[in-house]
């Protein structure tokens, strides 16, 4: 079993690897986008919380995604392992993920950070959004606020799990296969 963070800049890759994760190791992903949403269709307590707030245009706060994760890891039955993806995204949910972890007798394994230089960044998501209909895919203004927030906001996330010896930094460049195979490879190595 194994319970990863994966880590890098929109555009990176996170949700293509993710993909070819799952199919492999039989991870569960858990995305709190997927989560959210699927907590208020279900129209679960933390669900209707969420919308009420997301409606309002306020930020769902920490511990109602740490609470909707939590419930997610004690149903997760017989799970090979989470793939956490898009969490966490500060410092404050990594120390609260690794709480709400370790109360279930698990923790984060390592976090692999896929290292994408800023102009592949652009070009990736330019290309992504002439398919998938994201209006912030097809922004460049909107693109380079993405990248710059999640260097000022996310980037410590990193400095976190490597003050615990748990990032796995990855070249996040090549193709999808070859980048695929160094994943495997530092999965296969803990």
């Amino acid at each position: 079993m194994a319970n990863l963070v994966l880590f890098g800049p929109p555009g990176a890759g996170k949700g293509t690897q993710s993909e070819r994760l799952i199919e492999k190791y039989g991870f569960i992903h858990l995305s709190t986008g997927d989560i959210l949403r699927g907590e208020i269709k279900a129209q679960t307590t933390r669900g209707l919380e969420a919308k009420k707030l997301m409606d309002a245009g306020d930020l769902v706060p920490d511990d109602v995604v740490i609470g909707m994760i939590e419930h997610k890891i004690e149903t997760a039955v017989g799970a090979k392992g989470f793939i956490f993806d898009g969490f966490p995204r500060t410092v404050a949910q990594a120390e609260a993920l690794d709480s709400a972890l370790e109360s279930h007798g698990l923790a984060i394994d390592a976090m692999i950070a896929l290292a994408v230089p800023d102009d592949e960044l652009r070009t990736r998501l330019l290309e992504r959004g002439k398919t998938s209909g994201r209006a912030d895919d097809q922004n460049l203004d909107k693109i380079n606020n993405r990248i710059s927030v999640y260097k000022d906001e996310t980037m410590p996330v990193a400095e976190f799990y490597s003050g615990q010896n748990k990032y796995k930094g990855v070249h996040g460049v090549g193709s999808i296969d070859s980048i695929f195979s160094d994943i495997c490879s530092v999965i296969e190595d803990l």
